[in-house]
């Protein structure tokens, strides 16, 4: 049975990822979409066919993503989490109902201030959502599809869609390479401010863990976070008794759901956090030396 501590716990939770979507909308609809400026993800690609056809960006938006949900949920044969669904749902709304609101809408001089601004605006949305545990689907199911049959990153799979979404508004009469400009513009803005409120979308986290349920712990993070976890011994020495420290990198997306867990499973335990600039290793980035090492067997005669 949940307490009542929890239940509101998860309130407040869908609170911020709710504020955090109607952010990430009106950089959109109040910066973007009614200025001509197209950016990259799933939602720069519904903002293109808009331009192309008038078809408003909410019905392309749920379309897209329901498509790649379903081609994720078949693929990778796992669920993204109703958070991601979430998003998903509400912001197909919102793009729906904040248009028909003008005042809403911000006017600038300056193209390139509404294409700085907007991208600013969507990233903060966005990065609150993310905190969260969030995400709002798009090109993030894509690179997990991609990343599943080809060694190719999820942040090059972000930065080659940006591209050539970005680069389509060519194909929309009357958008000149201006448009394209202000677009890439958006985009830089975007990955900046991101990279500065996640501190970069690898970047990770050490995690130690101070629990006598360490044992409900670690079976939980590994079960389901997909986390790995070092049990350390150790003694209090005020108690002189033996225990286990748990130990656990992830990245830094991933601390509120494993904070979350840990809490949850044991109120009382104690957790220390400190940022880990580079992680090496199965799950995490690979140690690149500029050396190439042959696969070749060496022979007497080499």
């Amino acid at each position: 049975m949940l307490s009542a501590k929890h239940v509101l716990y998860v309130i407040w939770d869908y609170i911020l990822v709710t504020f955090g979507t109607v952010v990430y909308c009106m950089g959109w609809t109040s910066f973007l979409i009614p200025n001509g400026i197209a950016s990259g993800g799933g939602t720069g690609l519904c903002t293109i066919i808009y331009f192309a056809t008038g078809i408003p960006v909410s019905y392309s938006f749920f379309v897209l993503n329901a498509l790649l949900l379903i081609a994720g949920f078949l693929i990778l044969g796992k669920g993204f989490g109703f958070k991601t669904i979430y998003v998903i749902l509400l912001s197909t709304v919102l793009f729906k109902i904040l248009p028909e609101y003008d005042c809403l809408v911000a006017h600038f001089d300056e193209r390139l201030v509404v294409a700085v601004v907007g991208g600013i605006v969507e990233s903060v949305g966005i990065g609150i959502v993310l905190l969260r545990g969030g995400s709002s689907g798009g090109t993030d199911i894509a690179a997990m599809v991609i990343n599943k049959y080809w060694p190719v990153s999820p942040g090059k799979v972000y930065l080659y869609s940006d591209l050539v979404i970005i680069a389509s508004v060519l194909l929309i009469p009357g958008k000149t390479v201006e448009d394209m400009i202000y677009g890439y513009a958006t985009m830089v803005t975007f990955s900046f401010m991101i990279d500065a409120i996640l501190l970069g979308r690898k970047s990770s986290v050490q995690i130690l863990v101070f629990s006598n349920m360490y044992d409900e712990v670690a079976d939980f993070i590994i079960n389901n976070m997909d986390r790995g976890v070092t049990a350390i011994y150790a003694r209090g020495w005020y108690s002189q008794k033996d225990s286990k420290v748990l130990l656990i990198v992830a990245y830094k997306t991933q601390l509120h759901q494993i904070v979350s867990a840990i809490k949850r499973i044991d109120p009382k335990a104690f957790v220390s956090v400190s940022t880990a600039t580079s992680v090496y290793g199965e799950g995490f980035e690979e140690i690149k030396t500029g050396i190439k090492i042959s696969q070749k067997p060496e022979t007497e005669n080499d």
